[in-house]
């Protein structure tokens, strides 16, 4: 079978090799022009190391195994202690924190040469039913039995099958994170912190090779001091003065340069995961807040869902099992009972009830049912459809949809 992956992140990677082993014929579009060796580190689960383990992926000797998650407030008073070490002995799979560059040097060795194309910004799309084809911004053609969006939160594959409504179009949550991967200012050993307060929430994690990987989630209002590095650091260094040590020795040993600013941009996961002979996994089909420390975790269980589903002859109705399995089966939050009264309203701001709360996993408003340190690019109508990304799609035959163009910045 032939496969158009779109995307070389995380999820796209761990997609083809998976689908290379099991003897497919993959071709790789990511539109950066080369392979991304930018960004923090990220928490591998063990859900996530599970994969990659599955999948043939060495984790050893990168990153930092995680014995232990120290949660505490943020005068220093422990809360909890999430035993990583008792997953890994219940699961046979270890917790990592890995350098984001270092995963996806890892998921990469051992592909074919000509495996991902860089410079390659889809801009149509085609899907009859029997194939789909794609055309990239210089022109070329890629037709294949096969297409699997994995190209992030702003996914340009999941406009094109489900459209630019609202509903569908990742916007900012009023969250942001100031991270850093930066060399460790002082030792955890294998344990990781999770500082939880009202300004926000600091978190701490070793990152192997004697690095610390460090956010501090927060609200964010654009304009404030908050959003430039030179005005960022005084601000949060007085922001969260009063917080227990190492969060001042963090803030202490940082400069300008250390700083990198990820506002929260989420979507709605669409009604549908799949089209025709087209499929979402990962950000492009749900995001998580990156405090979950789950994004490319899910990526990786939907990659082994996909795999496992399409061991079926029949791609379509494999695409099919593969959305009943991880799509939520029941809306979020469940409707009300008949006769049900509303939840009280919220209390005002005071005192004694201040106004910050920890930012929410999703907008009011979306809250999806069920479903990253650094940000990852990389209408539904019957199973055959013309989409578009850029123009109508010439010579698209097919029964459908034609969207009206739209321009992808």
């Amino acid at each position: 079978m032939r496969v158009l992956i779109v995307g070389a992140g995380i999820a796209g990677l761990a997609a083809a090799r998976g689908l290379l082993a099991a003897g497919h014929a993959v071709t790789v579009l990511e539109r950066a022009p080369a392979p991304r060796d930018t960004g923090c580190a990220l928490t591998l689960w063990s859900n996530g190391t599970a994969v990659l383990r599955d999948l043939g992926v060495r984790i050893e000797g990168a990153g930092q195994r995680i014995e232990a998650l120290d949660v505490r407030s943020a005068r220093g008073r422990p809360v909890m202690v999430v035993d990583t070490g008792s997953l890994e002995a219940r699961f046979g799979a270890p917790v990592v924190v890995i350098p984001r560059r270092s995963l996806l040097a890892r998921l990469a060795e051992g592909l074919p040469e000509e495996t991902v194309r860089f410079a390659a910004r889809v801009t149509r799309l085609h899907d009859d039913g029997r194939s789909v084809r794609v055309q990239t911004e210089d022109g070329t053609t890629y037709q294949a039995d096969l297409l699997i969006g994995a190209d992030g939160v702003n996914s340009q594959v999941r406009t094109a099958l489900f459209g630019s409504a609202p509903a569908t179009v990742a916007r900012p949550t009023g969250a942001a994170t100031w991270q850093g991967l930066i060399p460790a200012p002082f030792d955890l050993g294998s344990r990781a912190l999770l500082f939880l307060g009202r300004q926000g929430g600091v978190g701490l994690s070793p990152a192997g090779d004697g690095l610390l990987q460090w956010l501090i989630d927060l609200r964010r209002r654009p304009g404030t001091d908050l959003d430039h590095p030179h005005r960022a650091l005084p601000a949060l260094r007085a922001r969260y003065a009063a917080w227990a040590s190492p969060v001042t020795d963090l803030l202490a040993s940082l400069s300008e340069k250390d700083l990198e600013l990820f506002p929260h941009r989420r979507h709605r996961p669409p009604l549908r995961w799949h089209r025709g002979r087209s499929a979402l996994i990962g950000d492009a089909a749900h995001t998580m807040p990156p405090i979950l420390a789950q994004g490319a975790g899910q990526a990786l269980e939907d990659v082994a869902t996909l795999l496992r589903a399409l061991t079926a002859p029949d791609v379509p109705g494999a695409l099919r099992t593969y959305e009943k399995t991880r799509r939520p089966r029941r809306p979020w939050p469940p409707p009300r009972p008949p006769g049900a009264s509303r939840p009280p309203a919220p209390e005002p701001p005071s005192r004694a009830n201040p106004p910050y709360a920890p930012p929410p996993p999703y907008p009011p408003a979306w809250r999806p049912g069920r479903s990253p340190c650094s940000s990852e690019e990389s209408a539904t109508g019957s199973e055959g459809s013309t989409t578009s990304l850029g123009a109508n799609a010439p010579g698209a035959r097919g029964r459908g949809l034609s969207l009206k163009p739209l321009e992808i910045p």
